[in-house]
């Protein structure tokens, strides 16, 4: 294949006839290309997030094979290369401290090298975010697959869904419901396939909206890890790549502010995790699109139709059998905004003939699973830069509630007392957790869903008004305010919460009032000290230094924006 009419990108690497250009061919001849692999064709990176230590993304280096093939095949030149993996499940204190470094890898790397556009492999929560903010910063043409999600747990009989029946599980066991044995054996029973987890969590939340946002082929979302389907849609990504470069189609040319608002409005239609206010909010950054949090109320009156854990009782498998994402984005209808996608065409397409094969797992908009179950966003003296709650995991009777405060200082204070038998609450009071935000923990974890006391759990509690500055997992529910900004540790009002103090939440209304007089908080505000950072050297203390408030990703601030000027200085 001759490409003499267009100069790529990578000619800058392998085009030269001088000693730079000896040098990049030769080193790379030693893996035994040969001499035409390097005649002006695409140069296509793989962009492989695979680790052992990632158990999500352990089928990546499958994948990868796959579209190497379908790269082949369309006439370019594949290169696989690692950046670091998140394993959400391993890392402490939270793969979120690592985002942004992981976006920082894939961002340099892709400028580095010599490609002229790039395929992302990822699926663990926090693996698909960072690829996309990293890639977004270069602008080459880019497309993501997938790993896919696990099949359905298995466990006496039942499906079980990885995360939501974790925390069902635990709270039994504490509750004296479910023996330990049982418990470790659910364990096994689980996690039976490689991919990640086959709740509506994080991951496939991700997933779903990068299909929304046309970002990748469709039916990426829910085709499981395992299925042979997902192999041949990783040969057509890497087929399709290649023709993306000869077509100059960017990153930039498809994510634009239509994307995003479809990207909410899919969010509120599976009953999306919160994480993905956060993910869409840094990419935004990234891309230059003006998104702000106030943009998700966009999703506040869509109806659920997808009937997947942690806000229905199915699990991705079915999600996939069902119909999947071009299901969804067909029902969504005239909803959707017209918005470009990898194919070239606009995002309607992918919804183009998809036909429901189960009603009860995807939902008509006339006979959803609940009428409005966008996210909503939160305002008030308690979060003046917002805050976010999840009605479609949230019990109905607590979405208009105030109560007295008690509060936990940090994660220790509340590990170390949740379970006391004289913990002063009861199933009214509002939990109230600090010292979990961006820079507190640092990296913002999933904590939010604290567990319910151990004295209310045998009394029959299952949930509570849990207000914090962390996150959740996709995969958990409950009445939970989160992502409260700014955090207890950059000075907020969160910071100045007392146990006894009324709070009242609104979810109707959009609101989050401490009910305490200005007057008495500026006095506690004058007392306040900050606490003094965890890390002091490294990665994580420049993310502290750095980083950004929820509500506008996380990112570091020197990292929104983009910079796609080319690298002209050599290495020799």
């Amino acid at each position: 294949m001759s490409n003499d009419t267009k100069t790529r990108r990578n000619r800058a690497w392998y085009g030269k006839l001088d000693r730079d250009g000896f040098i990049h061919r030769s080193w790379m001849k030693n893996q035994g290309f040969p001499d035409h692999a390097f005649d002006g064709r695409p140069v296509i990176g793989i962009c492989n997030t695979w680790s052992e230590l990632t158990p999500c993304n352990s089928g990546l280096r499958d994948l990868a094979e796959g579209v190497k093939r379908g790269v082949w095949e369309a006439g370019g030149f594949p290169v696989e290369f690692p950046v670091m993996s998140l394993g959400e499940t391993q890392m402490k204190p939270t793969a979120m401290l690592f985002r942004n470094l992981l976006a920082m890898d894939v961002e340099e790397s892709i400028r580095a090298y010599g490609i002229d556009g790039v395929v992302l492999l990822g699926g663990c929560d926090k693996t698909t975010p960072g690829q996309l903010m990293g890639a977004a910063s270069v602008d080459l043409p880019t497309i993501v697959v997938s790993s896919g999600p696990m099949l359905n747990g298995k466990w006496q009989g039942k499906d079980i869904g990885s995360g939501t029946d974790v925390w069902k599980f635990s709270e039994a066991v504490r509750a004296g419901e479910m023996t330990l044995k049982d418990f470790m054996a659910a364990e096994s029973g689980m996690s039976r396939s490689k991919g990640v987890c086959m709740t509506m969590g994080t991951a496939s939340t991700m997933a779903s909206v990068v299909e929304a946002m046309g970002m990748s082929l469709p039916t990426n979302a829910a085709l499981p890890a395992v299925d042979s389907r997902r192999m041949a849609l990783a040969h057509m990504t890497g087929k399709r790549i290649v023709e993306m470069v000869e077509e100059e189609l960017k990153f930039s040319d498809i994510v634009t502010r239509e994307s995003f608002e479809n990207a909410i409005l899919a969010n509120a239609a599976v009953g999306g995790s919160t994480n993905a206010v956060v993910h869409l909010l840094a990419i935004a950054g990234r891309v230059g699109v003006d998104l702000s949090l106030e943009d998700f109320e966009l999703g506040s009156d869509i109806p659920l139709l997808v009937n997947c854990m942690p806000s229905g009782k199915y699990l991705m498998e079915d999600f996939c059998y069902a119909g999947g994402m071009p299901v969804v984005l067909n029902r969504l209808g005239d909803k959707l905004r017209p918005a470009r996608t990898v194919l070239g065409g606009d995002i309607r397409a992918y919804a183009d003939g998809a036909e429901c094969w189960n009603d009860d797992v995807i939902r008509t908009m006339e006979d959803p699973l609940k009428p409005a179950a966008g996210l909503r966003v939160l305002k008030g003296n308690l979060a003046p830069q917002g805050a976010i709650l999840k009605p479609s995991a949230a019990s109905d009777h607590l979405l208009e509630h105030e109560a007295e405060a008690y509060v936990f200082e940090s994660i220790e204070d509340f590990k170390a007392n949740i379970d006391r038998d004289d913990l002063p609450v009861t199933k009214d009071t509002i939990l109230v957790l600090k010292g979990c935000g961006p820079k507190g923990y640092p990296g913002m974890p999933e904590v939010g869903n604290m567990p319910i006391p151990a004295k209310l759990v045998t009394e029959g509690v299952r949930d509570m008004v849990r207000v914090s500055d962390a996150r959740m997992s996709g995969t958990a529910f409950g009445t939970v305010v989160l992502h409260v900004a700014p955090e207890a540790n950059a000075g907020g009002t969160l910071a100045l919460v007392q146990t006894g103090d009324r709070i009242r939440l609104s979810a109707s209304k959009g609101e989050l009032e401490l009910l305490v007089s200005e007057v008495e908080l500026e006095k506690r505000r004058e007392a306040w000290t900050p606490e003094p950072p965890h890390y002091t050297r490294g990665y994580a203390k420049m993310y502290v230094d750095h980083v950004l408030q929820a509500d506008q990703g996380v990112d570091l601030d020197f990292l929104v924006g983009k910079d796609t000027r080319p690298v002209t200085r050599e290495s020799h």
